[in-house]
């Protein structure tokens, strides 16, 4: 092409945790917690759903919650166990200071 610039590739992911989010559920099942089969279906359920955004704009909120609902589902963690991870998580972000990395130690509550 002679150095012409090529067109920008769409992003396959609009914010980091989708992209967390996707290599979580990848490592996952190579460690074997689930067949792919069992993701696939459990993410078409939540894809499927009537409150599904028609633009697919929440589709890794739904990737999410496949993932919240298989770990759930195979005795690992639930929905509980999930929302009190993700509130330490939250609570350490906030309390690390800007440009640190964030780690669950320093959650205050911890």
């Amino acid at each position: 092409m002679n150095g012409a610039p090529r067109p920008a590739e769409p992003d396959v992911f609009a914010e980091p945790w989708q992209a967390e989010a996707f290599a979580l559920v990848v490592a996952l099942h190579e460690r074997g917690l689930f067949s792919w089969n069992e993701w696939a279906r459990q993410l078409a359920a939540e894809v499927g759903r009537y409150d599904a955004a028609a633009d697919g704009s929440d589709y890794y909120r739904h990737w999410l919650s496949a993932l919240e609902n298989l770990l759930a589902a195979k005795g690992v963690a639930d929905a509980s166990q999930v929302d009190a991870l993700a509130a330490a998580w939250q609570r350490a972000a906030i309390a690390t200071p800007h440009g640190k990395p964030i780690l669950l130690d320093n959650d205050p509550l911890a």
